[in-house]
């Protein structure tokens, strides 16, 4: 039976560590790619999982039932890559990526790019930290949120042509975005659901919530 969510525990960072939890539930699997095994413990969640090189958490002190898949330190892929290959093979309905936003910049950016995959655009992977959510857009997508929510809508790597939202303030009908502009930024959700509709390109959607 494939899990219908799976929960990836990533080493960055955290900002309030209350709104992660409550993203998490009891039925969900959960996967820590190497350090991030800190994060689903002090949230209450022992992982089913660990991946990676293991240089960021020292297994040896581990107690728990987990099955540990390591890697050696001299790799081409980070462990959050590597933890999200791992899930993908599951077949999960939904992958959701914990604390991997903010912090170092690089390894930020590198976790997005990870997500824009055009594999993995086929499932349903979001970077998620409780305040923010990160996710892409190649068709249709929606976001469920609070009025007044912010939503930035990003072009990756191009222009992102036919664009149609609903529920947004400021609404796009049938419109362009360019990658060097930043028209697409902090628009407010005027309902509690906004869809985001597209006809070629690839669109990296953020949002913020600010209300709850």
């Amino acid at each position: 039976m494939f899990p219908k969510r799976i929960i990836i525990f990533a080493n960055g960072d955290l900002p309030n560590p209350e709104k992660a939890r409550a993203l998490i539930r009891g039925d969900d699997e959960v996967i820590a790619a190497d350090g991030g095994t800190r994060h689903a413990l002090a949230l209450g969640f022992p992982p089913n999982v660990i991946i990676g090189d293991m240089d960021s958490f020292n297994i040896e002190r581990l107690t728990l039932n987990a099955e540990i898949i390591q890697f050696p330190a001299d790799k081409n892929e980070t462990d959050l890559e590597l933890a999200i290959q791992h899930a993908l093979t599951l077949n999960p309905e939904q992958v959701v990526i914990l604390a991997a936003l903010g912090g170092r910049l690089d390894q930020t950016l590198g976790n997005i790019a990870l997500i824009s995959n055009v594999k993995r655009l086929t499932f349903n992977v979001v970077l998620d930290d409780g305040v923010e959510e990160v996710f892409f857009c190649h068709d249709k997508c929606e976001i469920n949120g609070a009025v007044g929510d912010i939503v930035s809508l990003l072009p990756w790597q191009g222009e992102v042509t036919g664009i149609v939202t609903e529920n947004l303030k400021w609404v796009l009908q049938n419109e362009t975005l360019y990658p060097n502009k930043t028209r697409g930024i902090s628009n407010e959700m005027t309902n509690k659901t906004a869809t985001v509709q597209i006809k070629s390109g690839l669109l990296l959607l953020v949002h913020r919530r600010t209300n709850h």
